[in-house]
């Protein structure tokens, strides 16, 4: 799929892309991502994507997007909670891999292995030995899954300190939000300088030739969400296998069926 840059009538004045746009290119590329699905599950292929990035970055929204029409029997996310003692005794990796794909598969990786370099490290949950150990394993397991046959992509999503504070208040002030805002996340602000240079160091061990760190400016919403989609349809190649249209049989009722009693079923109450 060629990147194609949109043109400016789409934005509005200060920037953004217009509603009507965003929501018709984001229906477009949802479309091409069914048609990558059935590609995925014709040629048996195996499609890791790992989405990494700052709390509030945009993550959950853009994988939000891209499963939503997909087979949840296809389109698996995965995001993990924390380890339990005995994972913590593990090796670090070894509890991510049961939920990689088989055949036919696309695993979405709602934060992975990379916890390791990022918030473990940061909030003291690793040590430095650990971490260091991490650097050197992680390139080696990553190009191991690729041998195996596995398309792995790595996308970093990158906000500014000024946006992660406007969503970080926005989640505050709405209730059906803020379950996203975790003591976790609250004590991440005071350590902002610490994961940039925490992603920083991680970039520069494994952002290798096989598996490269992908950046999402993610500021704005809907640029991040479509130019995201836009890009994993872009590196993985597929075919458009759609079906031809198709036709309903008609329903077969020789009139033997009757409908058991209205009041003998119990119904949901009509409050709407």
């Amino acid at each position: 799929m060629a990147h194609k840059k949109i043109k400016g009538k789409h934005y509005k004045d200060n920037g953004q892309l217009k509603k009507d746009f965003y929501e018709a290119e984001l229906a477009r590329l949802q479309v091409e991502l069914i048609k990558l699905q059935e590609w995925v599950k014709h040629k048996g292929l195996k499609v890791v994507v790992l989405f990494e990035g700052r709390d509030a970055a945009g993550k959950g929204g853009v994988i939000k997007r891209i499963t939503e029409c997909l087979n949840p029997r296809v389109a698996r996310v995965v995001a993990l909670g924390k380890p339990t003692e005995r994972q913590e005794s593990q090796w670090y990796f070894q509890r991510y891999v049961p939920e990689l794909p088989a055949a036919g598969e696309i695993t979405l990786f709602d934060r992975s292995w990379y916890n390791c370099a990022g918030v473990d490290r940061v909030m003291g949950f690793v040590s430095e030995a650990q971490v260091k150990e991490f650097f050197k394993s992680c390139p080696q397991f990553e190009r191991m899954l690729i041998r195996s046959g596995i398309i792995l992509v790595k996308y970093w999503f990158s906000v500014s300190d000024e946006e992660q504070e406007k969503r970080f208040e926005a989640r505050i002030d709405n209730p059906t939000k803020r379950w996203k805002l975790s003591p976790m996340d609250l004590k991440s602000r005071e350590k902002w300088a610490e994961y940039s240079k925490a992603k920083d160091e991680m970039f520069e061990y494994t952002d290798i030739e096989k598996a490269r760190w992908w950046v999402v400016e993610a500021d704005d919403k809907r640029k991040a969400r479509l130019n995201c989609i836009s890009h994993l349809l872009s590196v993985i190649p597929y075919e458009d296998l759609t079906p031809p249209p198709i036709t309903l049989p008609p329903r077969a009722d020789d009139g033997s069926y009757k409908r058991p009693p209205h009041e003998e079923q119990n119904f949901v109450p009509h409050i709407y």
